[in-house]
């Protein structure tokens, strides 16, 4: 091993996977969890106190033992990623919440007169709320009153870098971290690749190719792409950073100028790195709520547009030999 390399694996330190579980208080419990179990043991010392001359002691105790295992495993179970009482608010607020929802707030009066309501009780839908009001041409996003950016960003491979280069990208990596002043998101998910589509495409522009052997490989690898659709499941990896910027902030497109600065600060990673203006940020929120609807070329049409259809090819003629 080299002077380098020894100074390098010297250097290097364990960071924990759970850098945002909440401190510890006591007895490896959290605040919330010391809560819990201090209200539920004043309720007891409350039933205790209450009940103990009309009720045998022994019947508090019991039913002590046994609301106590259930608020035990209330605090420390979990299930899901989650702690156990936070997911079983989350199933109330589920099994209470509308399950029909809809983006026109037309809708929800009530059933239209045209459609004939089934016999019983027919749920009536709930407006849908998104979190994002409008798109902007230059890919800034209105939250309501603060504004947001997505910049994408493409990955790149610690484990092929030496342990010099690992530590000069993990140092740049954390100088952005530390120079973030608002929330900033980054959500890495796995999008499948719509090989069909480009093979389609490959096999429309493949007669305006100047030559006959152009055109033969063209339909070649055309092939290729529906053989490797219906064999594969293709998927690849998308990166997007939603950058914001807070509300009632100084001068316009702030959030664009913060995803101008994050492009070119996770530039010094070796990655590639785009500001998305509002087609291409369209089309990222629309991946990301059916990432598994083939993306719609040329961004999404606005709601007043008049869609026609693209003209068919014309077919190539071809000499006929004397």
């Amino acid at each position: 091993m080299s002077k380098d390399d020894a100074i390098d694996a010297a250097e290097r330190a364990r960071m924990p996977a759970d850098v945002d579980a909440p401190d510890k208080v006591a007895y490896g419990l959290t605040w919330r969890q010391l809560a819990i179990l201090a209200v539920a043991g004043a309720l007891f010392y409350l039933v205790w106190t209450s009940l103990r001359t009309v009720v045998a002691p022994q019947v508090i105790a019991f039913a002590g033992v046994l609301v106590g295992g259930v608020v035990f495993g209330l605090v420390v179970g979990r299930r899901d990623g989650l702690p156990m009482d936070v997911w079983l608010l989350h199933a109330v607020r589920h099994s209470h919440g509308p399950k029909a929802l809809a983006s026109s707030r037309e809708s929800t009066a009530g059933v239209p007169e045209w459609v004939q309501q089934p016999k019983g009780r027919t749920p009536v839908p709930a407006p849908l709320r998104l979190p994002a009001d409008a798109i902007g041409d230059d890919g800034e996003i209105s939250v309501g009153g603060a504004r947001a950016a997505i910049v994408a960003a493409t990955t790149v491979n610690l484990a092929l870098r030496t342990p010099g280069e690992q530590q000069a990208l993990v140092d740049t990596f954390g100088r952005w971290l530390n120079s973030l002043s608002t929330p900033t998101q980054v959500v890495v998910s796995a999008q499948p690749v719509d090989l069909a589509s480009h093979a389609t495409g490959l096999e429309a522009r493949a007669y305006r190719l100047p030559h006959p052997a152009l055109e033969a490989a063209c339909a070649d690898h055309a092939r290729f792409l529906h053989d490797l659709a219906h064999r594969r499941d293709p998927l690849r990896r998308q990166v997007l950073i939603v950058t914001r910027a807070p509300a009632g902030g100084t001068g316009g497109h702030a959030a664009r100028r913060r995803a101008d600065d994050t492009a070119r600060s996770l530039s010094g990673l070796g990655v590639t790195t785009r500001a998305l203006d509002g087609d291409a940020a369209t089309a990222a929120i629309a991946a990301c709520a059916d990432p598994y609807r083939p993306p719609r070329p040329g961004g999404l049409a606005a709601p007043d547009a008049v869609i026609t259809g693209a003209p068919p090819p014309p077919a190539r003629r071809r000499k006929a030999s004397p």
